[in-house]
């Protein structure tokens, strides 16, 4: 049985439990969750896992990385350099996206490695096989061997893999009747609609869904449904053609859970604010409660160099909203393959959008943390502060560079420290004396 078997059937599993007790949940409440599919535990029966997680409804959003090569720069210790980087910054999976070098090797090296859930996207290792093993383009690509890839991934201990199979010829007819202005950013999305369009065949991966299902089962692999067709700019979001996949992904998550098979659903993308929390209740919606991954969204396009931030913004209204799980974006995206800095700017900025989102959830233990800053700040305890950042490394050395500050003080205020005046004004309306005014 798999573990969304398990837990239909009312069975507390070990890992269950590990789950619940990280989450300061009751287990049996997690078992329900994860049996209604409301909630996934991205777990391959091969592996291990050091640091497991459930992610989806009612419990802290989680955050992930994506790392990996490309053809440019195919090496595998930088990418091994990114991962511990982006673990050290507090991201709770990975994602490797490698396209250059040899794939399968970096893959496992970094499984080897990773202690937290691992994703990938096997389309892109069929795509690359097919062009530079095959001489081939992309649209040639024979669709065993991208079954063949997906179980590899499975084999292998992957716990999480995208799979683009909610594209279809009809959502593709969406695309022809009003065109987009960035048309399709999806790299694997683009992949599949090549596929489509030059075989005019319908997407592979739809019509030999039942086929990954069994893969799926067998090794325990949680499905994160893809959006091929999301939005890569605001002038294209909340389209016929995104909504239309939508619907086909909510109708294959149905097929997945009555295989005990996980499900994720991923989404946008680009998207102004206000169409945020729409897009979040149509996903909850369609997809029947399925846990929500999403790229962002990125709130404005216009920021290059600093995608991190209209990531947060948008990441923050998402899972505000209701959304489960962020992926992280860095300052790179758009630019260039990220840097280490970049991977952890990247992990930070996801990780407030999302901590600021369970505060609006009311995820246990959340907003106790903001207390405590508040309680060391009133304090002028500044061990405390840097303590309970989210990114204590930063915040130590901003304080450091601030130079010669006085006492308790910083360089920003000195002895015109509001906390300070409002402590001797109080001391002063109680009548208390009035010796330590200059202190």
């Amino acid at each position: 049985m798999t573990l969304k078997d398990q837990a239909k059937q009312g069975i507390k599993s070990k890992l269950i439990e590990r789950c619940a007790l990280d989450e300061g949940l009751d287990p049996q409440l997690l078992v329900q969750a994860v049996g209604a599919g409301e909630v996934v535990i991205p777990h391959n029966r091969h592996v291990e896992l050091i640091h497991p997680l459930a992610l989806g409804k009612g419990i802290s959003t989680k955050v992930n990385a994506n790392i990996g090569t490309s053809r440019d720069h195919p090496e595998l210790e930088v990418e091994l350099k990114k991962l511990k980087v982006a673990l050290e910054a507090g991201a709770n999976t990975i994602m490797d996206l490698s396209t250059g070098g040899s794939i399968k090797e970096i893959r496992q090296a970094i499984r080897d490695t990773c202690p937290v859930p691992l994703g990938t996207v096997p389309i892109y290792q069929a795509a690359v096989e097919t062009v530079e093993r095959r001489k081939r383009s992309v649209c040639e690509m024979d669709v065993d061997d991208l079954l063949r890839v997906i179980e590899e991934h499975a084999q292998e201990g992957v716990d999480f893999v995208t799979i683009h199979c909610g594209l279809t010829l009809k959502a593709a007819e969406h695309l022809q009747m009003r065109e987009r202005l960035m048309g399709v950013v999806s790299r694997g999305g683009s992949f599949i609609l090549e596929w489509m369009m030059y075989n005019q065949k319908e997407n592979p991966l739809f019509e030999r869904f039942d086929d990954i299902l069994a893969i799926a089962r067998e090794h325990e692999l949680t499905l994160s449904l893809g959006d091929g067709l999301r939005p890569g700019c605001l002038m294209d979001a909340t389209d016929g053609a995104q909504v239309h996949e939508l619907i086909v992904l909510g109708e294959l998550t149905l097929r997945a859970w009555d295989k005990g098979v996980q499900v994720i659903i991923e989404g946008p993308g680009h998207m102004s604010m206000d169409q945020i929390p729409a897009n979040v209740l149509l996903e909850k919606r369609l997809c029947h409660g399925a846990p929500f991954y999403v790229l962002g969204p990125l709130a404005t396009d216009i920021a290059p160099g600093y995608d991190h931030i209209t990531s947060a913004i948008g990441g923050a209204i998402a899972a505000a909203a209701g959304a489960d799980f962020l992926c992280y974006v860095t300052p790179a995206e758009h630019l260039k393959l990220p840097s280490l800095e970049d991977v952890k700017e990247g992990v930070i900025a996801c990780r407030i959008a999302a901590h600021a989102a369970d505060i609006v959830k009311q995820v246990p233990g959340a907003i106790e943390k903001d207390r405590n800053m508040a309680e060391a700040r009133q304090r002028l305890d500044w061990k405390a502060q840097i303590d309970l950042s989210i990114d204590p490394q930063k915040a130590r050395l901003y304080r450091e560079e601030g130079g010669k500050y006085r006492g308790s003080t910083c360089t920003m205020c000195g002895d015109y420290c509001a906390i300070k005046t409002y402590q001797r004004a109080m001391r002063k309306g109680r009548g208390e004396a009035r010796n330590d005014e200059r202190k």
